[in-house]
């Protein structure tokens, strides 16, 4: 038997499909690992057809499976494929092709791909279908059938290989889609249709992909915010977004944006990291670990203070796994992305004004609700206003071991944001005041940091030692060198942070 080169292997719930370019030889098709050509859906059989292969054509024929072989949503026991056919083996959608290696065709400009874009909405139109009563899987398999058509018009049957890269352009997010997929990179950030650059390791670079144009990134902008209920206009010209794996959108458009449309989408990783990949990454020491996890452990009130992209959110991430899995957490953030291992957990997620600019709940709302909830432990995954003040108070009321994060450089500087933020809640507090409350609520300050070469790393851990006067003692336990680049541990030695 032979053996096929995939193309594409996501099924029909993210409109592609698996697509297969194959050589001359007999295929045994299914569900099962051993198939030469192997789909991995639910519905199709574990031996579902078999495929004929030669120069020419490409002969499907039905194995006796469970749920059918379908093509034009008509179950047949063979058929023949021709260039632009997709067929279901159950719900699987699939496309197969003929490899004929050697008969290359160049990349497709934006001069080109703009073209088949004007074709390919004049055959959608012509075709009198009433488009928005289709699903999304109905649609993607039309649409891409007329792709296909004019691909294989233009370039012969080389052309399909380019399929997907149009579909992607008029259903999914374009050019960014293949950095979404690699896992390699961190963050996508679009200036304009021209240029657009990722971070991998830290370290950002420019990719030489682009957009066709502006329409375009505000047509992939709509796609993500229209199915939150979200609007982006120009009375609306700025939007934060989800997407459905949890990546975090944000998106500028003119007039605020001078370069055209912007957008940076910061990835949710599928990989939870585990305390030791902090110190197998240099981000931390064992010492360090073990200390952050008998803070957590004896109920400790932490706060993690550092900058955009300092791994806050993935340090909190880690020192959430301490928590015993007795306990009753509920976790409050903007947007989700605190994945926590035990089983007693209740996920809140803030929710931003709709089209009306009505219906909005704060995460101070959110953290005021958390105190009638009977929580063991509070997590907010970052504070940024006056909820900082509900934070503060639950941690003196009998709250123990909550954990939130802020934006700040220093322990010090994250101090003095406490304060900003509490005075941000309306309530008119002597600063002196704010200081007992901050001193007597949280016992340790991590400082996270990202360092020039893209590593992040714990640059300081600091217990607080109480107020004297106008000024809290803090105690650096662990700080990081960047002069010698290692980790110090501290024995003695306070640090007062004087009042305004």
């Amino acid at each position: 038997m032979g053996s096929a080169a995939q193309d594409g292997n996501s099924g029909p719930a993210s409109g592609r499909i698996f697509s297969f370019s194959l050589k001359p030889g007999l295929y045994r098709i299914g569900r099962h690992p051993d198939n030469s050509v192997c789909i991995d859906d639910t519905t199709v059989s574990q031996i579902h057809a078999e495929a004929v292969v030669t120069p020419e054509t490409i002969t499907v024929t039905d194995l006796g499976s469970t749920n059918g072989t379908f093509l034009n949503n008509t179950r047949l026991q063979s058929f023949v494929v021709r260039g632009s056919d997709t067929f279901r083996l159950g719900e699987a959608l699939v496309m197969l092709s003929i490899d004929e290696a050697g008969q290359d065709i160049p990349e497709l400009n934006s001069e080109t791909r703009q073209s088949i874009h004007t074709e390919l909405i004049v055959r959608m139109n012509q075709s009198r279908l009433k488009l928005t009563s289709l699903s999304e899987t109905e649609l993607a398999e039309h649409t891409r059938k007329h792709v296909l058509d004019i691909l294989t018009e233009r370039f012969g049957k080389q052309g399909s290989r380019h399929c997907e890269a149009i579909i992607s352009d008029v259903l999914g997010l374009g050019p960014i889609e293949p950095f979404l997929a690699d896992p390699s990179v961190t963050e996508i950030m679009v200036n304009g249709p021209s240029k657009i650059y990722v971070e991998r390791g830290g370290r950002l670079t420019i990719t030489g992909k682009c957009f066709l144009n502006e329409q375009q990134v505000r047509d992939v902008i709509e796609r993500i915010v229209m199915p939150l209920g979200r609007r982006i206009d120009e009375s609306s010209p700025v939007v934060d977004a989800r997407l459905k794996d949890g990546s975090r959108v944000n998106a500028v458009i003119p007039p605020l944006s001078l370069t055209g449309p912007v957008l940076t989408i910061r990835k949710f990783s599928k990989h939870t990291l585990r305390p030791e990949d902090l110190v197998s990454y240099g981000s931390a020491t064992e010492a360090m670990l073990d200390y952050l996890k008998q803070a957590v452990v004896s109920r400790k009130n932490i706060i993690i203070s550092g900058g955009t992209g300092s791994g806050k959110t993935t340090l909190l991430n880690i020192l959430s796994s301490f928590i015993p899995a007795d306990e009753r957490i509920i976790t409050v953030e903007d947007a989700a992305e605190l994945k926590l291992s035990q089983e007693h957990v209740v996920s809140l997620e803030a929710r931003p004004p709709n089209i009306e600019g009505t219906g909005a709940v704060t995460i101070r709302d959110l953290v005021r609700n958390t105190l009638r909830m009977r929580p063991d432990r509070i997590i907010v995954g970052e504070c940024r206003g006056g909820e900082a003040l509900d934070m503060l108070q639950a941690m003196n009321t009998g709250h123990d071991g909550s954990l939130t994060t802020g934006h700040a450089n220093t322990p010090a500087d994250m101090i003095r944001r406490l304060e900003t933020m509490v005075l941000m809640s309306g309530v008119d507090l002597p600063v002196r005041v704010i200081r007992e409350q901050i001193a007597s609520a949280v016992d340790i300050f991590i400082q996270q940091s990202r360092l020039p070469g893209g590593g992040r790393k714990i640059v300081s851990i600091c217990e607080v030692r109480g107020i004297t006067g106008d000024a809290i003692n803090l105690r650096e336990i662990f700080y990081y060198n960047q002069e010698t680049g290692s980790f110090c541990a501290e024995t003695e030695g306070d640090s007062g942070i004087p009042a305004h």
